[in-house]
């Protein structure tokens, strides 16, 4: 499994990113070491993070990326210049970058296709808003999703697919286990061959509901948002992890 936090735009200040990286360090320390940990920091503080992190099984991701190495292109960063600070993953496509920020099926693809060749762990995120699963849409919005990435050509063994269905995400809502899991086992099956790569689930896991959520058979750990900005609540959901491995 991979529990992963996503800081979105909090903590960006020096002090309160290494405070925050140190307690989650401290706090994974003693865990049984079953699980994958990532924390997706902002990128004014990535080295701080990186650095305060280094040696420990706590792994830093970015919260986005462009697909291009360099040139001129105001305000983006190059993939070069996450694994020079000794990045490992990246988060593409979360659904606030599509609604923000206009990012589209082909804008994620092309930035996973770069991730894919610098070697970066990338993380696609899918998903459906609150009216397209009332239309009946939720699975034609997420296939279509998962299937611009694989028929683009930028499957790989880095590759991992988080489903948050947009409307759970930082409303307090969250997807029953059996809904995570329909929509977990419809990606397992768009997979194909490709069925071990790991499917995360996001939209306010909490440690109150992590459990239901991570026993389900396809769900491969968690893209948590809200309570990974608290070392305390961050360490309890890799802790009940480790206890559904």
């Amino acid at each position: 499994m991979l529990i992963a936090g996503n800081w979105k735009m909090n903590k960006g200040k020096i002090d309160e990113a290494v405070a925050l990286a140190r307690d989650v360090r401290i706090g994974a320390y003693n865990l049984k070491g079953k699980v994958d940990i990532m924390v997706a920091p902002p990128f004014t503080v990535l080295s701080h993070v990186v650095d305060t992190l280094k040696g420990s099984r706590v792994k830093v991701g970015a919260q986005n990326m462009f697909y291009e190495d360099a040139g001129a292109y105001t305000g983006e960063i190059s993939p070069d210049f996450l694994l020079d600070l000794g990045v490992e993953y990246v988060i593409l496509g979360h659904s606030e970058r599509r609604k923000f920020f206009h990012e589209t099926d082909e804008t994620v693809l092309q930035k996973a296709l770069k991730a894919r060749e610098k070697g970066l762990k990338y993380i696609v995120c899918v998903g459906e808003t609150l009216e397209q699963r009332e239309r009946g849409e939720a699975k034609d919005v997420v296939g279509r999703q998962v299937k611009a990435i694989l028929d683009g050509g930028a499957y790989s063994e880095n590759l991992i697919f988080a489903y948050e269905p947009v409307w759970a995400i930082g409303t307090g809502k969250v997807a029953t286990p059996e809904l995570a899991q329909e929509m977990h086992g419809f990606i397992r099956e768009l997979l194909g061959e490709n069925r071990d790569t790991l499917i995360l689930y996001g939209g306010s896991v909490k440690p109150e509901n992590a459990e239901g959520l991570l026993r389900m058979d396809d769900i491969d750990g968690a893209l948590v948002g809200g309570a990974s900005l608290n070392a305390e609540s961050f360490v309890k959901i890799i802790k009940i992890a480790e206890e559904c491995v």
